[in-house]
């Protein structure tokens, strides 16, 4: 599915071409049947957690609302903050919940069609004017639920570390030396991004 990229990256940069190699072929999958109100909630929940607390504050969540698959923004709306607390979200959590899921039901977050017409500088501008959402968690967005692969998010520490480790460098890179690090990465630098997790991820 990124051989493309993988080629294009390997030309372009020695040192990622080396962990292309050591890695193996990019497995980002787009979640396509996940609405961006879906996406967004669930990235708000991964906030400053480790996967495992996030899936579980998740699944006590969805257990709040029974027969849904996944709370509609309308139950979420009327739904008291004590009750979305009781499943382990903080208060500011909850308020970047209640607030997606209003933002939904008013339209100002798009439908998946929508998403797919606006760039990924005008879905930054626009979701981040959500309580609670700010650039890493639209990235993370646009990444693994829309596919969008030229989306380097500088702000993310796990980037930064993989960076590091892979180049050499004693300190980590500042996010504006990344983003002109990550010039030669365009216009694939989602997978750069993707193999700098990888590399974080190896012993």
């Amino acid at each position: 599915m990124h051989r493309d990229a993988e080629l294009h990256l390997a030309k372009a940069d020695r040192v990622l071409a080396r962990v292309i190699r050591e890695v193996g072929p990019c497995t980002i999958r787009p979640r396509r049947n996940c609405p961006p109100y879906q996406s967004l909630v669930q990235a708000v929940a991964h906030q400053q957690l480790n996967g495992t607390a996030a899936q579980t504050i998740l699944k006590r969540f969805i257990a709040l609302f029974p027969g849904e698959q996944f709370p509609s923004p309308e139950a979420v709306v009327s739904a008291p903050d004590e009750r979305l607390r009781s499943a382990g979200l903080s208060r500011a959590k909850t308020a970047a919940i209640k607030d997606i899921a209003r933002q939904t039901t008013t339209g100002h977050v798009p439908t998946r069609r929508d998403a797919a017409r606006l760039s990924d500088e005008e879905l930054v501008a626009r979701l981040t004017e959500i309580r609670g959402v700010g650039p890493w968690t639209v990235e993370m967005f646009l990444i693994f639920t829309l596919g969008r692969r030229d989306v380097l998010p500088v702000g993310d520490y796990g980037v930064r570390c993989g960076f590091a480790k892979a180049y050499g460098w004693r300190e980590l890179p500042t996010p504006k030396e990344l983003l002109a690090e990550g010039e030669r990465w365009r216009p694939y630098r989602s997978i750069a991004a993707w193999y700098m997790w990888r590399v974080l991820d190896a012993k």
